[in-house]
């Protein structure tokens, strides 16, 4: 897992909040008494939760320590218990059987996630809730820049070797997973047609956009003077691939979302 920046991450926070929101809307479970969100990053999100199920237990868990502090500072009224630890090992039921778990924009990071869905599922409640929300813009123009960019470097062999191509399924993938463990799948995709510095504030925003996310492993093994390099080179060519337009830079992004109820058969 890479290390994360949050303010580096926050810089687009309503844009990344927004697939969350499409996906809490689809959850069809009026009151959980225990909610789990693994790889609940700076805690936007889950405080969303809360403010949907005040009721209920919210536990967020994450690997990273500087996305935790950012989201126990965010939340004032300790309304979250922040737990560091890896999603793909995490005891779910260590905090109460679970009525409700969500992930939102975690598993691409996640090995295997696939064969991790069916044993969530079994640790819910009866008619409870997975939720889940990842990117499916790996094909987009953006991650074919980055992995030809880093495969030109000096060090090209290493950072190609950092990069997947394909970390997610696509959407039939997830409900034939759903179905095979017994839950009925809700399973949708969105490109959402994002519109990067309409007030024209940075040179290169769709580098900054990148940086906060699918960059992250490599900038974590390239010393300052490579980061330089590689970035100024990735800059132009991202700037070729998406040009402003008078309104900002659209920069389409595609996501894919799944929702599986338990005791609910297809």
């Amino acid at each position: 897992m890479a290390t994360w920046d949050p303010t580096q991450y926050e810089r687009y926070a309503d844009l990344r909040t927004r697939p969350f929101l499409d996906l809490l809307a689809r959850i069809p479970h009026p009151d959980p008494r225990v909610v789990l969100d693994l790889g609940c990053g700076n805690g936007i999100a889950t405080l969303v939760a809360a403010d949907r199920w005040p009721d209920a237990t919210l536990v967020g868990i994450d690997s990273s320590a500087n996305m935790l502090r950012k989201a126990a500072y965010r939340d004032t009224a300790g309304r979250v218990r922040w737990v560091e630890g890896d999603v793909a090992t995490v005891d779910v039921g260590a905090y109460g059987t679970p009525d409700v778990i969500l992930t939102n924009a975690t598993l691409q990071w996640v090995p295997g996630h696939l064969d991790l869905i069916p044993r969530w599922l079994e640790s819910l409640a009866g008619s409870g809730v997975f939720a889940m929300q990842v990117p499916g813009n790996f094909d987009a123009p953006s991650h074919r820049i980055i992995r030809e960019t880093a495969r030109e470097q000096p060090r090209g062999a290493e950072l190609a070797g950092l990069l997947r191509a394909d970390p997610v399924a696509e959407p039939r993938g997830y409900a034939d997973v759903l179905a095979a463990a017994g839950a009925r799948p809700d399973v949708w995709e969105t490109t959402y047609l994002q519109l990067l510095d309409a007030a024209r504030e940075q040179e290169h925003p769709v580098l900054e956009w990148v940086k906060g996310t699918a960059l992250r492993p490599l900038l974590d093994v390239l010393d300052p003077d490579e980061a330089h390099a590689f970035l100024a080179d990735l800059a132009g060519r991202l700037d070729l691939a998406y040009p402003r337009a008078a309104y900002g830079v659209p920069f389409p992004f595609r996501r894919i979302f799944a929702v599986g109820v338990v005791g609910e058969r297809p």
